[in-house]
């Protein structure tokens, strides 16, 4: 199953996912294998305009054959969602009409923090640490995802 042409509640149960960590500048990039057993960090992208923004996008569905994406959503600790969870959820709405494939949201409350407590206890520079953060938390968002799809998706929105 390819994740094409799905309805937005249906998300392919093989094939590659691609987690994302949104950013308005900066957008975190992880990949999962094909089985799905492992989330590993792929990339930080650089936000450059629309039009570079969907090359990049349609190029790393191409290339690394993605099913569907699973976007963190920032959330209050409360629960409650906030400006920055709607200008998630429109960019994944961008990503499922740009790609076809489709998208899932999850709870990203305090990857960013876990990412950067992983990367100080490897005794990072600072400069390393801030190359590395945002593809680290999507690792840990598409992570979470991966653990908690075994288990009824608590985590997915």
């Amino acid at each position: 199953m390819t994740g094409t042409n799905l309805p937005n509640d249906e998300f392919p149960i093989q094939g590659r996912l691609a987690g994302i960590d949104f950013g308005t500048v900066r957008i975190g990039v992880a990949v999962t294998d094909p089985d799905r057993h492992l989330a590993s960090p792929y990339e930080i992208y650089h936000r450059r305009g629309p039009a570079a923004d969907a090359e990049y996008f349609q190029r790393l569905v191409r290339e690394e054959r993605i099913a569907g994406f699973v976007v963190g959503l920032p959330v209050h600790a409360s629960g409650e969602e906030s400006q920055k969870s709607a200008e998630a959820r429109a960019f994944g709405d961008w990503l499922r009409t740009l790609t076809g494939r489709p998208v899932q949201y999850y709870d990203e409350r305090y990857t960013s923090v876990l990412a950067e407590q992983f990367l100080l206890e490897a005794k990072m520079t600072s400069k390393r640490r801030k190359a590395r953060l945002d593809k680290v938390a999507a690792q840990l968002i598409l992570a979470a995802y991966l653990e908690s799809s075994h288990r009824g998706r608590p985590g997915a929105l």
